[in-house]
């Protein structure tokens, strides 16, 4: 009987993870038990996502914005620091910038504009146009910032984040001073000391600003790389990926054995199951929001850690391009014949080619972490471990 259905996405609900917790073991029970309990036949190269909250949680990778203080005083002393180019988020940098300024004397807080890097917006391109303001060379003080936009609150969560940070700041005893610019080294006309605050883009604003004189430069990737009295750390990503925990501490992206944990995983369903199960950990998805303008990948990566079989990219005909070119003539069971034929007998790599043209070109760990993102949501359904199968079927299976 030919099948009906492709790529199906699954929530698979499991317990509140804790500290310490058997995430390895968590994972597999989960999984195996929701199958079990809806009938669910797993396949060789499902895939099985964990969100990376859960295993940072798991890891007991925290640190609080005492800790977050200290590196940063050990690392910039008592100079003036300019903090450059955060992105404008709660959850994501208010508790972050609570401890720079816990750590500092005078902080230089320097916004990108029209919107950050992920797309939250304080003003529209229009209102540029209409108040006469070029983004790529003007730089706004507070005080002119104001004069001209005057205050306004996010659309969705309706907060004034210029207000807000300068308040976090200024809470902590440490002097704020506010501008907006868009050139990295605009900033050292203040200070010659920078956190760059970007995410995918820290790379090229750390260059910029040694190439132009900065005296002390370091990135929120800098931040906690190793243990500060006992916190959690990311050797690689720092401060990058953290989420807020509670009002005074911090969840740090994953640890590196992570991947241990994906291969581990895979073997324990390669055992109990007999099937060579995919296995990931995943983050924030990369899509845009049409309405508020957001991208959603404030993580430094999707996925942190993955199985070997998810390397790479889709390798994928274009199906309304061969019944629209290559089969125009057919239609009915002799298209569909036509076309599954050709999917058969498809070459290995299609980069470049035209009938390919129009599929998406993107790493395979970054399409199913935006799926699994979407799938699970950042709230309360409950479901951290996400159940992805059929991904790698085609139009022959059957």
């Amino acid at each position: 009987m030919e099948r009906k259905t492709g790529v199906k996405s699954i929530g698979i609900r499991g317990p509140i993870i804790r500290e310490g917790d058997d995430l390895r073991k968590i994972v597999v029970d989960a999984v195996l038990d929701a199958a079990s309990s809806e009938n669910i036949k797993l396949a060789n190269r499902d895939v099985v996502a964990i969100t990376e909250s859960v295993v940072a949680r798991a890891q007991g990778n925290y640190a609080t914005v005492d800790q977050i203080a200290k590196d940063i005083k050990d690392k910039f002393g008592n100079e003036p620091i300019g903090v450059i180019f955060p992105i404008t988020s709660r959850n994501r940098f208010a508790i972050l910038l609570k401890g720079i300024a816990r750590g500092a004397k005078k902080i230089v807080l320097m916004l990108s504009y029209p919107s950050d890097e992920v797309g939250n917006a304080f003003l529209t391109y229009d209102e540029l146009d209409d108040k006469g303001i070029n983004p790529y060379s003007d730089v706004l003080d507070l005080k002119k910032y104001r004069e001209i936009f005057g205050y306004k609150k996010h659309e969705f969560t309706g907060v004034d984040y210029i207000d807000y940070f300068e308040k976090l700041i200024t809470n902590e005893g440490c002097e704020c001073e506010i501008i907006f610019a868009n050139q990295a080294k605009t900033i050292l006309e203040y200070t010659k000391n920078v956190l760059a605050c970007d995410i995918h883009t820290r790379v090229r604003t750390k260059r910029i600003l040694k190439a132009h004189g900065a005296k002390i430069v370091y990135g929120l990737d800098d931040i906690l790389t190793k243990s500060i009295d006992g916190s959690g750390f990311n050797e690689r990503y720092g401060l990058l990926g953290s989420n807020k925990a509670t009002e005074d501490k911090v969840k740090l992206f994953p640890k590196d054995e992570c991947k241990e944990l994906v291969l581990n995983i895979q073997k324990d369903f390669k055992e109990k199951t007999g099937k060579d199960i995919e296995v990931m950990v995943y983050g924030d998805g990369a899509f845009k929001d049409p309405q508020g303008k957001i991208w959603e990948l404030a993580d430094p990566v999707v996925s942190p850690a993955f199985t070997d079989g998810l390397r790479g990219t889709p390798n994928e005909l274009k199906l309304k391009f061969l019944a629209d070119n290559d089969y125009k003539h057919l239609s009915g069971d002799q298209l569909k014949d036509a076309i599954k034929d050709s999917i058969k007998k498809k070459d290995s790599d299609l980069k470049g080619k035209m009938v390919s043209e129009g599929t998406t070109p993107r790493q395979l760990t970054d399409l199913l972490g935006s799926l699994c993102d979407l799938t699970s949501g950042s709230g309360d359904k409950g479901t951290p471990i996400i159940l992805v199968q059929g991904y790698f079927d085609n139009y022959t299976n059957e």
